[in-house]
């Protein structure tokens, strides 16, 4: 018998452990496949919300809001990258021809895209979501631009005159403000936060073994 998951993954865009969190979290639900099916849905979180549309210079920033310098902030970012590698994702070094992010950005409309995105199906929110990291973690580019967000709805299906409909007009701001006070309220305030059947919670960018075992026991348990 094949039992039903529900799960929430709350994150940013922009943020790396999330990507690491995610390719960890699909290749745990590979080993299970048999046994275990999953409903996956994206979640707002913003790491920087206050963020400038310009956005900020990443080393900058990261110096800046952990209290790190600058060498620290380039081996954490050397880690994520080896990671990243081991699951099957390119982080590209900001010295990189055409790649590597450079910059933080305000994600405020990703996420209002990923909410409409995700009421034309699980399966479009993920896609989106999933080019979404491509495109800044590997390609540098800004998750805040309307025309690399437009190109992206494009690219995986999506409706490109709604989609800039919904950028232009402000839609779903509410419903993801909304959203990311009721992911505050239930205590969340570091991302991946991945949530099954409402009421489990595995924090951070767990190895794909850790997912797994947290799957089973989960499925194999009575709510």
């Amino acid at each position: 018998m094949t039992t039903a998951l529900k799960i929430d993954f709350v994150s940013d865009v922009s943020c790396p452990w999330c990507v690491i969190g995610l390719k960890a979290l699909d290749q745990a639900l590979a080993r299970v496949s048999g046994d275990i099916t999953a409903e996956l849905h994206f979640q707002p979180f913003e790491l920087n919300p206050t963020m400038a549309t310009e956005g900020q210079d990443i080393t900058e920033h990261i110096t800046e809001k952990y209290g790190i310098t600058p060498a620290q902030a380039n081996a954490n970012r050397e880690n994520i990258r080896l990671r990243g590698a081991e699951l099957g994702f390119k982080f590209s070094k900001a010295d990189e021809p055409g790649g590597g992010r450079s910059r933080v950005y305000n994600t405020f409309d990703a996420h209002r895209l990923l909410h409409w995105a995700e009421l034309a199906g699980p399966e479009l929110q993920k896609a989106l979501k999933e080019a979404l990291f491509t495109a800044y973690f590997t390609d540098g580019q800004s998750p805040g631009s309307h025309e690399v967000l437009l190109r992206l709805a494009a690219e995986v299906g999506l409706d490109a005159a709604q989609a800039r409909e919904v950028l232009a007009s402000g839609a779903y701001a509410e419903e993801v403000r909304a959203r990311e006070q009721f992911y505050t309220r239930q205590g969340i305030h570091s991302v991946p936060a991945v949530i099954i059947n409402d009421r489990h919670l595995i924090s951070g960018g767990q190895p794909v073994d850790v997912f797994e075992q947290a799957l089973r026991q989960i499925a194999a348990s009575p709510d």
